[in-house]
């Protein structure tokens, strides 16, 4: 009796370790590792930084020196790389249902809520790096080409480009998880923002409500540094909207579909 006891003390602990919950942070960095080292991941990413960089030396050959400041090239990256690394936010998500690995996922991670939470803070974490990387970029361009004011980059305008590139990614990461395809939901990620500011010019007195639930018009005052009170108001009721339904929806769809 006295000499199994410890063996199975042993397997009791071996046990209890293979069943132990995984930290979200671990959970998020194996998240960010799917973002990067797929094919579309990494050639997405690529090409963000190709496309990025040519932006930043035709601006810096061409633009006029008022222009060629930190604060100029940092939002040009951001303007640049925003385009594309919402797909990012979208694949990290949906490629779990095309490539059917989500059985996979949810066997090893049985609570699909902890699933999502560690891809949302994978993908903000991911946007974060993002503004870092502009960042850097917008510091070469500056010191290869610098302008009048060069160095003129505030610290509010530095944290307004992390939140704006922030929400972009996670805006894209609600859409595919409330539709959980990548193809209609990089197309809606696009086609929406459009289709609903032609909208709003289109259809008469339908502009001023437009602002509150459109994203593009508070950006723009907050980067030119004319929005006020107002303009974060707009901000926070349309990103409520575009985040907050999408999420809603989605982890709904996650909880409830079936696997295969």
């Amino acid at each position: 009796m006295t000499a199994t006891a410890p063996t199975s003390t042993a397997q009791h602990g071996a046990a209890a370790g293979a069943g132990a919950r995984p930290p979200l942070h671990r959970l998020a960095l194996v998240e960010l590792r799917k973002m990067t080292d797929t094919r579309a991941g990494f050639w997405l990413l690529v090409t963000t930084f190709l496309i990025a960089g040519a932006g930043l030396t035709l601006m810096a050959s061409f633009a006029p020196p008022d222009e060629r400041t930190l604060a100029g090239f940092f939002r040009a990256a951001l303007d640049i790389t925003g385009l594309i690394a919402p797909v990012l936010g979208i694949l990290v998500v949906t490629s779990e249902w095309s490539q059917r690995t989500a059985l996979t996922t949810f066997a090893l991670v049985p609570r699909r809520g902890r699933v999502v939470g560690a891809k949302a803070l994978a993908v903000v974490s991911f946007a974060v790096v993002l503004a870092l990387v502009c960042l850097q970029l917008a510091v070469v361009a500056a010191l290869l080409s610098p302008g009048d004011d060069a160095w003129d980059l505030s610290l509010g305008a530095f944290a307004t480009g992390v939140l704006l590139q922030t929400l972009g990614v996670t805006g894209g990461f609600a859409i595919g998880l409330a539709l959980l395809r990548s193809a209609p939901a990089i197309v809606f990620a696009y086609v929406l923002p459009i289709a609903f500011a032609i909208l709003g010019e289109a259809i008469p007195g339908f502009r001023d409500t437009a602002d509150w639930l459109d994203t593009t018009a508070p950006a723009e005052a907050l980067w030119d540094d004319t929005g006020d009170g107002t303009a974060w108001a707009q901000l926070l009721t349309s990103w409520t909207l575009w985040l907050g339904v999408p999420l809603a929806i989605g982890l709904a769809r996650v909880r409830r579909a079936e696997v295969a």
